[in-house]
């Protein structure tokens, strides 16, 4: 944390201005995490401006609270608290305005098997989130004889009709961002970056077919005009072509529309008691030691239980095999972390059947945390008032002792342990 006026670490050697001229810990915890909150809600926004949708208050909130983390501006603690909870709304309607700009141009999600596998012929693998750019792709490689495979958070795109009508689009390859370096190196097809979530390629692997477009560029690669893909397709075809090879089925696209579709049936299993409890367990992933956890979770997690899931986090899980409970199957993928909207709206639709508050219902919410738009969401959760959230595999690291410990005090927000113990736990198991 930096003292501007002192031109000193705030609160160190040199420094005597903390909490007139600088920032106390608390305070930049607070400014760090909305402006982490905002990185997400620039992202989502982004994305629906793409396809036409836009929100005047979402735009002004991003001014205003921007504006509220400028050096000298406010240093009230509670004040801090309540935009960083604003901001946690202003999410939720963001997340709604791309729901509704992603559902208006390709249609509502339906559930879909997906095949894993790669086709014999040359492949183009894209990456990232911006389903624009895949549709765009998908109509301009329509009848070339190229097979178009989805990567990381992609893997969605598959349960929307304006996308899936699309014979050529073929399947997914891989499985989370931070697998790019391995799963890149072994894609003998073009590769195609639409957002973040990217990692710089080692030297003499697949740089010389990665391609970008949008606001992500990565040095070295060709960066592309938006909306135009003519030099990626050219080079698609000029390059080795990928096996025919078979792969596991994975479902995804259990939109909001399609679980609910499915309400009676998962109201009568709770009520007979053959649904015990739900478990919300997804987020981002990444490469650090502790996310195993997620895995050994979700293996453990009883048969008379249902898994939802969602953003890049379930690669952790989605190829295990959990079966179902009379036609409802066990493992929910809601899709992108954007989705997390479609997670709300079932919550809030079974508390109203079941007469009870989201805090509730059998439902526990275990996320693993990484960039901002998890930060967000889980913003957006803690507006809500969620409480008893469990999040890991770390504390984030710029959430101060207080900040944390208020979090703590006022929503029962937990770390992960050990995946037994957090189940003995929810569960109500006494050890003993």
């Amino acid at each position: 944390m930096f003292c501007y006026q002192c031109e000193q670490t705030a609160g160190g050697k040199g420094c005597t201005q903390v909490g007139v001229c600088g920032k106390d810990a608390d305070i930049q915890s607070l400014q760090d995490t909305l402006i982490f909150g905002l990185k997400g809600i620039a992202a989502y926004a982004y994305h629906a401006r793409e396809l036409g949708y836009k929100d005047e208050e979402v735009d002004g909130f991003m001014h205003d609270a921007l504006f509220k983390t400028l050096t000298n501006v406010n240093f009230d603690l509670n004040d801090h608290l309540g935009s960083v909870l604003e901001c946690g709304r202003i999410n939720l309607k963001v997340m709604e305005l791309l729901d509704q700009a992603h559902t208006a141009k390709f249609g509502n999600p339906q559930p879909t098997p997906v095949d894993t596998g790669t086709r014999g012929g040359p492949g183009i693998l894209v990456t990232g989130h911006d389903l624009l750019d895949l549709y765009e792709l998908l109509k301009q490689s329509e009848g070339k004889g190229i097979n178009i495979y989805t990567h990381g958070e992609m893997l969605p795109a598959h349960a929307y009709p304006e996308l899936k009508k699309f014979n050529h689009l073929a399947g997914n390859y891989g499985g989370a961002w931070q697998e790019q370096k391995i799963e890149f190196n072994q894609f003998s097809g073009a590769i195609l970056v639409t957002t973040n979530c990217v990692q710089v390629p080692p030297p003499n692997t697949y740089l010389n077919r990665l391609f970008t477009t949008g606001v992500v560029s990565v040095a070295g690669a060709t960066h592309l005009e938006r909306g135009d893909f003519s030099m990626l397709i050219e080079k698609a075809l000029s390059l080795p072509a990928l096996p025919e090879a078979k792969g596991k089925k994975i479902t995804t696209g259990f939109h909001h529309t399609a679980i609910l579709g499915l309400a009676d049936k998962i109201v009568a299993a709770v009520k007979q008691g053959k649904i015990r409890r739900f478990f919300l367990i997804g987020g981002c992933d990444g490469a650090k030691p502790g996310r195993n956890y997620y895995t050994e979770l979700a293996e453990k997690v009883p048969q008379d239980c249902v898994i939802l899931t969602l953003a890049c986090g379930k690669y952790r899980f989605n190829k295990l095999d959990f079966g179902e409970i009379d036609g409802i199957p066990r493992l929910i993928d809601i899709g992108q972390c954007n989705n997390a909207y479609s997670a709300i709206q079932v919550a809030l639709a079974l508390a109203k059947v079941f007469n009870c508050s989201v805090n509730e219902l059998p439902l526990s919410i275990i996320l693993s945390w990484f960039e901002q738009k998890a930060v967000a969401i889980l913003l957006t959760l803690l507006y809500l008032g969620v409480k008893g959230m469990r999040i890991g595999p770390t504390p984030p690291a710029f959430l101060s002792p207080k900040v944390f410990s208020v979090l703590q005090e006022k929503f029962d927000l937990r770390l992960i342990q050990t995946p037994q113990k957090d189940l003995e736990e929810i569960l109500g198991v006494n050890r003993a």
